[in-house]
């Protein structure tokens, strides 16, 4: 079986390889040479004259590639109640979209400028910093199926037949602006979109405008058959126009790539007038996780119990959502016994609220109440056993109350329900190791490796794990093939 293991050792040194992956590609693109655009750089072919528009295949293995990407140098924000509720929105806007593929990817940044994008492939990101300007939440979904009718209508695909010298500019472009204007700086996230505009200006506006155009009207018809307020589609344009007026020379990164214009609000609102004869009950979840994004984007916990007790005092139509972020600012704060109380209150007059009662046992959590937490676990997931955001919680309680093992076999779970998900994997590498299962954590950390295109690592790591499996042949097999795999990945990247 030794021989087997060096096999295996063998097999990973023999695949390897030396030349950059794309993402590095997309990134020295920009970084070194979006103002003067060489055709040596090495850069994805995706289409040409002969070939016609890209095929929707091609469109998903970029996206994996720009995803790829984008996880190696932005870190996403780990809230998976948040992180539900926003993808539960998206399935449900994609439902009654015209997106063929919906293989959903959706990327949270905790950032508190307003900003989202589409990437081909299906990936949807989205800054936390939406909820402070969207009052409701038909005016979060009008973004969120403005990005999916991009997505159906393939825009990206027929920008490049429309300009091939520019698309592959446009993406690495994207992928910059992206990844800078997540970070702190802004400024810079301006800077390199100005740069990668520059490139055939004209041209790319008048097609920005007709892409930006068709995305309203499908957005529009997203929302009607989803059963929401196609007016909201206008309310939200009209919120960043008003918002673009305030910033001045400095518009937000949104609409940077999303040009708003009075002309645009008014033709939105022009052919969504009718729906105003309609009610649009409102959803009390929405100003829940408002709440919560808000009290996120705060770093002065301080700051935000004075917030939400102004808000209270004001006498505000959305009590329940103002007193939620006022027990999660305590939480934040330290206080638990004080937030523990609010939500208390919350929940005896909303006993079936999954929100509160996430936040309620996340409070008991934070304040290392593991028995209390477990106790509510256990009774809330009878009902619930696939739920993402309360086996999360379920694995970070037994892990911070030294069960390792338990919590190890928990997000084992996960990872077979979110296999594309670097957080969990990342967590079980960590749980495993505390739980001394070392070849396990090799295992995960290859996956996690693999989400953020580090190829190389992830086989560094299969390979540490073949040398302590040397005795189980079903693993061995099982390390080998992961490694086929790997380089089928690399093989496609520099294919596309």
């Amino acid at each position: 079986m030794y021989k087997y293991s060096e096999k295996i050792r063998l097999f990973l040194e023999r695949k390897s390889h030396k030349k950059a992956p794309l993402t590095v590609s997309l990134l020295l693109l920009t970084a070194f040479s979006l103002s003067c655009y060489s055709a040596d750089i090495n850069l994805p072919l995706l289409g040409d004259s002969s070939s016609g528009i890209v095929s929707k295949q091609q469109e998903y293995k970029l996206g994996k590639s720009w995803l790829q990407a984008f996880r190696r140098h932005v870190r996403l924000h780990d809230d998976p109640l948040l992180q539900s509720y926003l993808e539960q929105l998206c399935y449900d806007l994609v439902a009654h979209s015209d997106l063929g593929d919906t293989r959903l990817t959706l990327v949270v940044v905790n950032n508190p400028t307003i900003n989202a994008f589409a990437v081909p492939g299906g990936v949807i990101g989205i800054h936390t910093g939406i909820f402070t300007y969207a009052d409701n939440e038909d005016q979060l979904s009008s973004i969120i199926a403005h990005e999916i009718a991009h997505l159906s209508q393939r825009h990206f695909a027929r920008s490049m037949e429309a300009q091939r010298s520019a698309s592959a500019i446009s993406l690495a472009g994207l992928l910059a602006t992206v990844i800078v204007s997540s970070q702190a700086d802004t400024d810079a996230a301006i800077a390199t979109l100005t740069t990668a505009q520059a490139i055939s200006a004209d041209q790319q506006l008048r097609y920005s405008r007709s892409n930006e155009q068709e995305a309203d009207r499908q957005g529009i018809k997203i929302l009607t058959k989803a059963g929401r307020d196609p007016g909201a589609s206008a309310d939200m344009l009209n919120n960043m126009l008003a918002l673009s007026r305030y910033k001045g020379n400095r518009p937000p990164e949104f609409l940077l790539t999303h040009p708003v214009t009075e002309r645009r609000v008014a033709d939105t609102r022009a052919r969504t007038i009718s729906a105003k004869t309609r009610h649009y009950p409102e959803s009390s979840d929405y100003f829940i996780m408002q709440a919560r994004a808000a009290v996120i984007m705060q770093n002065d916990a301080k700051y935000s119990v004075s917030y939400f007790k102004q808000k209270l005092d004001a006498n505000t139509l959305q009590k329940k959502a103002v007193k939620y972020g006022l027990a999660l600012a305590y939480s934040k704060l330290g206080d638990y016994n004080k937030a523990s109380q609010i939500l208390s209150t919350l929940l005896s007059q909303d006993p079936l609220n999954r929100l509160l009662v996430y936040t309620d046992i996340e409070n008991d959590l934070l304040g290392k109440n593991y028995k209390s937490a477990l106790n509510k676990l256990d009774f809330q997931l009878k009902f619930n056993r696939k739920n993402y955001p309360l086996q999360s919680l379920l694995a970070e309680t037994l892990w911070q109350s030294k069960q390792y093992k338990q919590s190890a076999r928990v997000l084992s779970q996960l990872s077979n329900q979110r296999k594309e998900d670097p957080v969990v994997w990342y967590k079980l590498a960590e749980v495993r190791g505390l739980a001394g299962d070392i070849s396990g954590v090799h295992k995960a950390r290859a996956e996690y490796f693999i989400l953020i295109g580090a190829f190389e690592r992830a086989k560094q790591q299969l390979n540490l794990a073949a040398k302590l499996l040397a005795y189980d042949f079903k693993q061995l097999s099982i390390i080998e093939q992961r490694v086929i795999d790997i380089e089928q990945m690399e093989k496609t990247l520099r294919r596309i």
